[in-house]
């Protein structure tokens, strides 16, 4: 009956209907996500490139859109996660494919496959443990950051003078680690601290101009590293925490020894 009930209750939700300009966000998303599929069967993985990095700013858009016009709500949450799959899991998957993967036969779609499961996988999780895990970390690398980490490898060899398709190993060897890492337990920072927007020191104002101003200046390269950097920050600090913990463990461990001998044991 409890589950009957509960099925009723959002039968009833989504005849009270649903909120609009969040919602129309997110399929500007999903728009863009499309769009870079379709590009990608065209050939022209450049546009497709910049078509999934679209997508990822309307992702960024729609949740504050909803929370700052108090249209937070399941459906929108659900919607998201499934646009997500298409322009940040499907879009990139096929795109590596067309561009680096296929001539690599079996080893080829194999990575993209296991790069869009991989996705799935992270989305699920994330679904699951939006509630119970600390909002200014993610548990694995974030699904938009690996489809931009995607994007920006193609846009840095489009900028770089290539044109076409590319056959190197290390495409492959990317793909499978960004896969690993969106299935992986390191932390990475959300950039959801409240602190970020409060009053900061005008110093701050400047450098972020000055940051926006080097990225519009010089933007396959520049995307390229924030990806890079973002991407491996996550290792980065399970390594600082392990080095860490070590230190700890040691200068607990002959206190411990000491209490099982006693004083009179020696």
């Amino acid at each position: 009956m409890s589950r009957v009930g509960g099925s009723y209750d959002r039968r009833e939700s989504l005849k009270r209907g649903v909120y609009l300009l969040p919602n129309l966000v997110t399929t500007g998303g999903l728009f863009a996500g499309f769009y870079g599929i379709v590009s990608t069967m065209n050939g022209h993985y450049d546009l497709a490139a910049w078509l999934i990095l679209i997508s990822a700013v309307f992702d960024a858009l729609d949740g504050k859109v909803a929370r700052l016009t108090g249209t937070t709500s399941r459906f929108g949450v659900e919607y998201d996660s499934l646009v997500d799959l298409v322009s940040f899991g499907v879009a990139p998957g096929l795109l590596m494919y067309s561009w680096a993967l296929q001539s690599f036969g079996k080893f080829g779609w194999l990575a993209a496959f296991l790069y869009v499961v991989c996705g799935a996988l992270r989305l699920a999780r994330f679904n699951v443990q939006s509630n119970t895990v600390e909002s200014r970390r993610f548990v694995g690398l974030p699904i938009p950051a690996a489809a931009g980490m995607v994007a920006s490898c193609v846009l840095l060899f489009y900028h770089l003078g290539g044109s076409g398709t590319i056959k190197k190993a290390s495409v492959v060897l990317l793909i499978y680690v960004l896969a690993y890492l969106m299935v992986s337990n390191h932390s990475y920072n959300s950039f959801k601290d409240p602190e970020l927007v409060k009053r900061q020191p005008f110093s701050f104002l400047v450098l972020a101009i000055i940051f926006i101003i080097v990225i519009v200046a010089q933007p396959e390269i520049m995307l390229f590293g924030i990806s890079s950097v973002y991407m491996a920050s996550g290792p980065a600090n399970s390594l600082m925490k392990y080095f860490r913990r070590k230190p700890k463990e040691e200068t607990i461990k002959p206190d411990t020894e000491q209490v099982k001998q006693g004083p009179g044991d020696s």
